[in-house]
């Protein structure tokens, strides 16, 4: 029985910790340097800062 509360613990735990790492992940995803971007299959558009092409294709470039 404790360990099946301790177990249940764990698992909302990391259900929670989950949450937040996927919401920092989606707000570090904003903008993308100019190397993420070629390392993406895309190329800078430096005219308007944007990612063209690849997996970023149409997102931000610092």
């Amino acid at each position: 029985m404790r360990i099946r509360r301790i177990l249940a613990a764990v698992i909302a735990t990391a259900a929670l910790a989950g949450i937040g790492l996927t919401g920092a992940v989606t707000a570090s995803a904003a903008s993308l340097t100019p190397g993420e971007c070629e390392q993406g299959g895309g190329t800078v558009n430096f005219a308007n800062n944007t990612c063209k092409g690849g997996m970023f294709d149409g997102q931000m470039v610092d």
